[in-house]
Protein backbone atom coordinates (compact mmCIF):
# COMPACT_ATOMS: atom_id res chain seq x y z
CA UNK A 1 0.00 0.00 0.00
CA UNK A 2 1.36 3.46 -0.64
CA UNK A 3 1.63 6.23 1.74
CA UNK A 4 0.00 9.29 1.64
CA UNK A 5 2.91 11.09 3.53
CA UNK A 6 6.65 9.99 3.87
CA UNK A 7 7.69 9.60 7.78
CA UNK A 8 9.19 13.06 9.21
CA UNK A 9 11.34 13.32 12.01
CA UNK A 10 9.94 15.96 14.96
CA UNK A 11 11.36 17.64 17.23
CA UNK A 12 9.91 17.18 21.06
CA UNK A 13 9.63 21.02 21.57
CA UNK A 14 6.47 22.48 20.72
CA UNK A 15 6.07 24.57 17.76
CA UNK A 16 5.83 28.18 17.93
CA UNK A 17 2.69 29.83 17.99
CA UNK A 18 4.02 31.54 15.13
CA UNK A 19 4.39 28.58 12.75
CA UNK A 20 1.11 27.18 14.04
CA UNK A 21 -0.48 30.17 12.82
CA UNK A 22 1.45 30.18 9.56
CA UNK A 23 1.22 26.73 9.02
CA UNK A 24 -1.94 25.74 9.91
CA UNK A 25 -4.10 28.54 10.27
CA UNK A 26 -3.75 30.97 7.20
CA UNK A 27 -4.12 27.74 4.61
CA UNK A 28 -7.59 27.31 6.03
CA UNK A 29 -8.38 31.14 6.33
CA UNK A 30 -7.31 32.02 2.75
CA UNK A 31 -9.46 29.11 1.57
CA UNK A 32 -12.28 30.36 3.54
CA UNK A 33 -12.06 33.69 2.13
CA UNK A 34 -11.39 32.43 -1.55
CA UNK A 35 -14.85 29.98 -1.46
CA UNK A 36 -16.89 32.67 0.52
CA UNK A 37 -15.42 35.46 -1.90
CA UNK A 38 -16.49 33.51 -5.15
CA UNK A 39 -20.03 33.28 -3.86
CA UNK A 40 -20.24 37.05 -2.61
CA UNK A 41 -19.06 38.10 -6.11
CA UNK A 42 -21.19 35.55 -8.33
CA UNK A 43 -23.79 36.41 -6.20
CA UNK A 44 -23.64 40.43 -6.20
CA UNK A 45 -21.10 41.20 -8.98
CA UNK A 46 -21.70 38.96 -12.49
CA UNK A 47 -21.32 41.97 -14.32
CA UNK A 48 -18.03 42.41 -12.71
CA UNK A 49 -17.03 39.03 -13.12
CA UNK A 50 -14.61 40.23 -16.13
CA UNK A 51 -11.16 41.01 -17.02
CA UNK A 52 -11.82 44.31 -18.29
CA UNK A 53 -9.94 43.74 -21.45
CA UNK A 54 -7.69 46.04 -22.70
CA UNK A 55 -6.94 44.91 -26.30
CA UNK A 56 -8.57 47.81 -28.06
CA UNK A 57 -6.02 50.24 -26.79
CA UNK A 58 -2.72 47.96 -27.61
CA UNK A 59 -2.33 45.43 -29.06
CA UNK A 60 0.99 44.45 -30.15
CA UNK A 61 2.83 43.78 -27.12
CA UNK A 62 -0.43 41.89 -25.93
CA UNK A 63 0.30 39.23 -28.60
CA UNK A 64 3.55 38.82 -27.13
CA UNK A 65 2.99 38.78 -22.86
CA UNK A 66 -0.36 37.49 -22.75
CA UNK A 67 0.32 33.99 -24.65
CA UNK A 68 3.56 33.54 -22.30
CA UNK A 69 2.15 34.36 -19.27
CA UNK A 70 -1.33 32.49 -19.62
CA UNK A 71 0.65 29.18 -21.15
CA UNK A 72 2.72 29.89 -18.52
CA UNK A 73 0.88 30.46 -15.94
CA UNK A 74 -1.36 27.43 -17.01
CA UNK A 75 1.97 24.94 -17.00
CA UNK A 76 2.86 26.06 -13.99
CA UNK A 77 -0.52 25.16 -12.22
CA UNK A 78 -0.84 21.37 -13.69
CA UNK A 79 3.30 21.18 -12.67
CA UNK A 80 2.10 22.51 -9.00
CA UNK A 81 -0.05 19.50 -9.01
CA UNK A 82 1.99 17.08 -9.66
CA UNK A 83 4.62 17.86 -7.40
CA UNK A 84 2.76 18.76 -4.15
CA UNK A 85 -0.63 16.25 -4.96
CA UNK A 86 1.90 12.97 -6.03
CA UNK A 87 3.72 11.25 -2.85
CA UNK A 88 7.44 10.85 -3.46
CA UNK A 89 6.61 6.89 -2.60
CA UNK A 90 4.12 6.90 -5.71
CA UNK A 91 7.11 7.61 -8.09
CA UNK A 92 8.82 5.44 -6.88
CA UNK A 93 6.97 2.41 -6.64
CA UNK A 94 6.59 3.51 -10.94
CA UNK A 95 11.09 2.95 -10.44
CA UNK A 96 10.74 6.62 -11.15
CA UNK A 97 13.82 7.53 -8.44
CA UNK A 98 14.05 11.07 -6.78
CA UNK A 99 16.98 12.28 -8.75
CA UNK A 100 15.32 11.16 -12.50
CA UNK A 101 12.04 13.10 -11.19
CA UNK A 102 13.92 16.40 -10.73
CA UNK A 103 15.76 15.47 -14.12
CA UNK A 104 12.60 15.32 -15.83
CA UNK A 105 10.66 17.71 -14.60
CA UNK A 106 13.03 20.80 -13.20
CA UNK A 107 13.55 21.78 -16.77
CA UNK A 108 9.83 21.89 -17.18
CA UNK A 109 9.09 23.75 -14.70
CA UNK A 110 11.39 26.33 -15.13
CA UNK A 111 11.23 27.01 -18.61
CA UNK A 112 7.04 27.27 -17.51
CA UNK A 113 8.13 29.94 -14.86
CA UNK A 114 10.37 31.75 -17.26
CA UNK A 115 7.88 32.50 -19.26
CA UNK A 116 5.27 33.34 -16.80
CA UNK A 117 7.38 35.85 -15.41
CA UNK A 118 8.73 37.28 -18.73
CA UNK A 119 4.54 37.42 -19.49
CA UNK A 120 4.12 39.17 -16.31
CA UNK A 121 6.45 41.91 -16.82
CA UNK A 122 5.42 42.40 -20.29
CA UNK A 123 2.26 42.87 -19.24
CA UNK A 124 3.11 45.19 -16.63
CA UNK A 125 5.21 47.22 -18.88
CA UNK A 126 2.33 47.66 -21.31
CA UNK A 127 -0.31 48.68 -18.69
CA UNK A 128 2.46 51.20 -17.18
CA UNK A 129 3.59 52.45 -20.70
CA UNK A 130 0.85 52.65 -22.53
CA UNK A 131 -1.44 55.65 -21.47
CA UNK A 132 -5.18 54.52 -22.52
CA UNK A 133 -4.35 51.44 -20.82
CA UNK A 134 -2.98 52.76 -18.04
CA UNK A 135 -5.87 55.24 -17.31
CA UNK A 136 -7.67 51.90 -16.68
CA UNK A 137 -5.73 50.58 -14.33
CA UNK A 138 -7.88 50.78 -11.05
CA UNK A 139 -6.28 50.44 -7.20
CA UNK A 140 -7.45 47.00 -6.86
CA UNK A 141 -5.19 45.87 -10.20
CA UNK A 142 -2.13 47.20 -8.31
CA UNK A 143 -3.23 45.80 -5.45
CA UNK A 144 -3.78 42.19 -7.60
CA UNK A 145 -0.50 42.84 -9.24
CA UNK A 146 1.88 43.20 -6.16
CA UNK A 147 0.39 39.77 -4.94
CA UNK A 148 0.76 37.80 -7.98
CA UNK A 149 4.20 39.19 -8.23
CA UNK A 150 5.14 38.26 -5.18
CA UNK A 151 3.88 34.69 -5.95
CA UNK A 152 5.22 34.42 -8.83
CA UNK A 153 8.87 35.90 -8.29
CA UNK A 154 9.07 34.07 -5.48
CA UNK A 155 8.02 30.37 -6.92
CA UNK A 156 10.59 31.03 -9.96
CA UNK A 157 13.40 31.40 -6.81
CA UNK A 158 11.90 28.38 -4.85
CA UNK A 159 11.92 26.57 -8.04
CA UNK A 160 16.07 27.73 -8.94
CA UNK A 161 16.45 26.81 -5.41
CA UNK A 162 15.01 22.90 -5.55
CA UNK A 163 17.06 22.33 -8.60
CA UNK A 164 20.28 23.65 -7.42
CA UNK A 165 20.68 26.66 -9.02
CA UNK A 166 21.07 28.01 -6.43
CA UNK A 167 22.45 26.54 -3.27
CA UNK A 168 22.80 22.93 -3.20
CA UNK A 169 19.09 22.10 -4.36
CA UNK A 170 16.30 20.38 -1.80
CA UNK A 171 13.86 17.98 -2.15
CA UNK A 172 10.47 19.99 -1.41
CA UNK A 173 8.29 16.62 -1.99
CA UNK A 174 9.49 15.47 1.61
CA UNK A 175 8.58 18.85 3.60
CA UNK A 176 6.43 21.24 1.59
CA UNK A 177 4.47 18.66 -0.62
CA UNK A 178 3.61 16.38 2.65
CA UNK A 179 2.16 19.47 4.29
CA UNK A 180 -0.13 20.66 1.79
CA UNK A 181 -1.67 16.91 1.63
CA UNK A 182 -2.14 17.16 5.35
CA UNK A 183 -3.92 20.54 5.01
CA UNK A 184 -5.92 19.04 1.97
CA UNK A 185 -6.60 16.45 4.42
CA UNK A 186 -7.57 17.98 7.23
CA UNK A 187 -4.77 16.52 9.05
CA UNK A 188 -2.48 19.52 9.47
CA UNK A 189 1.37 18.97 10.32
CA UNK A 190 2.64 21.95 10.36
CA UNK A 191 6.21 20.57 11.23
CA UNK A 192 6.87 19.37 7.59
CA UNK A 193 6.33 23.00 6.23
CA UNK A 194 8.40 24.85 9.79
CA UNK A 195 11.46 22.95 8.33
CA UNK A 196 11.35 23.73 5.02
CA UNK A 197 14.04 26.47 3.38
CA UNK A 198 12.65 30.48 4.20
CA UNK A 199 11.93 30.58 0.28
CA UNK A 200 9.26 28.16 0.15
CA UNK A 201 7.66 29.70 3.44
CA UNK A 202 7.70 32.93 1.50
CA UNK A 203 6.26 31.29 -1.68
CA UNK A 204 3.74 29.09 -0.10
CA UNK A 205 2.80 32.58 2.09
CA UNK A 206 2.21 34.33 -1.18
CA UNK A 207 0.68 32.12 -2.96
CA UNK A 208 -2.57 31.57 0.16
CA UNK A 209 -2.41 35.52 0.23
CA UNK A 210 -3.12 35.78 -3.50
CA UNK A 211 -5.77 32.96 -2.86
CA UNK A 212 -7.45 35.02 -0.41
CA UNK A 213 -7.47 38.08 -2.59
CA UNK A 214 -8.43 36.31 -6.02
CA UNK A 215 -12.58 36.80 -5.96
CA UNK A 216 -12.13 40.55 -5.44
CA UNK A 217 -10.10 41.19 -8.47
CA UNK A 218 -10.07 40.37 -12.27
CA UNK A 219 -8.03 37.46 -11.67
CA UNK A 220 -11.56 35.60 -11.28
CA UNK A 221 -11.90 35.06 -14.78
CA UNK A 222 -9.48 32.23 -14.98
CA UNK A 223 -12.44 30.57 -12.93
CA UNK A 224 -14.79 31.14 -15.86
CA UNK A 225 -15.43 29.14 -19.01
CA UNK A 226 -17.55 30.59 -21.74
CA UNK A 227 -19.39 27.13 -21.98
CA UNK A 228 -22.54 29.11 -22.52
CA UNK A 229 -21.86 30.43 -26.24
CA UNK A 230 -21.90 26.72 -27.01
CA UNK A 231 -26.07 27.02 -26.64
CA UNK A 232 -26.05 30.81 -27.29
CA UNK A 233 -28.42 31.65 -30.72
CA UNK A 234 -25.89 33.93 -32.36
CA UNK A 235 -26.47 37.74 -33.07
CA UNK A 236 -27.54 38.92 -36.49
CA UNK A 237 -26.25 42.84 -37.37
CA UNK A 238 -28.45 44.84 -39.93
CA UNK A 239 -27.93 47.56 -41.91
CA UNK A 240 -30.33 50.21 -42.41
CA UNK A 241 -28.36 51.70 -45.48
CA UNK A 242 -30.91 51.02 -48.53
CA UNK A 243 -27.55 51.27 -50.86
CA UNK A 244 -25.37 48.52 -49.31
CA UNK A 245 -27.77 45.98 -49.57
CA UNK A 246 -26.29 44.90 -52.94
CA UNK A 247 -28.93 43.70 -56.25
CA UNK A 248 -29.14 40.26 -55.10
CA UNK A 249 -32.46 39.62 -53.21
CA UNK A 250 -31.80 39.28 -49.58
CA UNK A 251 -32.94 35.49 -47.81
CA UNK A 252 -35.71 35.03 -45.65
CA UNK A 253 -35.46 36.08 -42.46
CA UNK A 254 -32.52 38.93 -43.45
CA UNK A 255 -34.53 41.34 -44.85
CA UNK A 256 -33.49 44.91 -43.60
CA UNK A 257 -35.21 46.57 -40.89
CA UNK A 258 -37.73 48.90 -41.82
CA UNK A 259 -37.35 52.49 -40.53
CA UNK A 260 -40.55 53.87 -38.94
Amino acid sequence: MIAISVPFATSAEPLPASSLLLWTALPYVCFAVLVVGLVWRYRFDKFGWTTRSSQMYESRLMRIASPLFHYGIIAVFFGHMLGLLVPESLTEAMTLDEHTYHMLTMPLSIVAGTATILGFAGLVYRRRTTPQVFQRTTDNDKVMYIFLGSAIVLGVAASWVASGLIGEGHNYREDVSVWIRSILLFQPQPEHMAAAPLIFQLHVVAGFLMLAVWPFTRLVHALSAPVQYIARPYVVYRTRDQHTTGSRAPRRGWEPSRKD
